[in-house]
């Protein structure tokens, strides 16, 4: 692989994230409630399940996933309720001064959870990788080196978009207190019920 090659691989990645998602929705969310520091679990989950997206497109298995259509709408809609349900009680949860840490408790794993289930929830993602890489991999060079490089440059890409969306949303979120605070808390949750709808809408078939 070319440095030209990657450059415009780095380029294409950078244009195809610049409209927020339901990830980075999440990440503002989380942010928001818990700090930026404690919602880096939550983009070390969507970065996971990025990972094991990637893996799957590199062994081929696109195909086979794309043609269970029904499979992929299940997991689609689960997702999109989670979203839903995690809105929904930041929404209407009870988050006044008499428990100013509740929005705290929320351990690392569930973090990790909510971003790991939010990215996989997303099937056509191990379509679209196979679709995407193959536009950069040349077949004179060994595959699995260069599929090395693509998925590491975009893991690394998304983690940066991640944080500048969590790190804005932490920086606003230490600034406001009391009453302040808790319509924060729902705007954040107003955000992840953005974020299941953008995951709605989302279609499942492969284009």
């Amino acid at each position: 692989m070319t440095i030209e090659t990657w450059l415009l691989y780095v380029a294409a990645v950078a244009a195809m994230m610049s409209t927020p998602g339901p990830s980075q929705l999440l990440m503002l969310s989380n942010s928001l409630a818990h700090g930026f520091q404690r919602s880096l679990a939550t983009a070390a989950g969507d970065l996971t399940a990025n990972f094991f997206q990637m893996l799957l497109a590199g062994l081929g298995l696109a195909a086979l996933i794309a043609a269970f259509d029904n499979a992929l709408t299940v997991i689609k809609w689960a997702g999109v309720l989670y979203l839903l349900w995690l809105g929904a009680r930041m929404l209407f949860g009870n988050h006044g001064a008499a428990d100013p840490h509740a929005a705290r408790r929320s351990s690392l794993k569930r973090l990790w959870l909510q971003g790991f289930v939010t990215s996989a929830s997303n099937p056509k993602a191990v379509v679209f990788f196979a679709a995407l890489f193959p536009q950069f991999i040349s077949g004179a060079a060994p595959f699995w080196p260069q599929f090395a490089i693509l998925s590491a440059t975009y893991i690394a890409m998304d983690g940066f978009m991640l944080s500048l969306y969590g790190g804005g949303a932490g920086w606003i979120g230490r600034r406001v207190k009391g009453r302040a605070r808790d319509r924060l808390h729902k705007l954040g949750g107003g955000l992840m019920i953005g974020a299941a709808v953008l995951l709605g809408m989302r279609p499942v078939e492969p284009r």
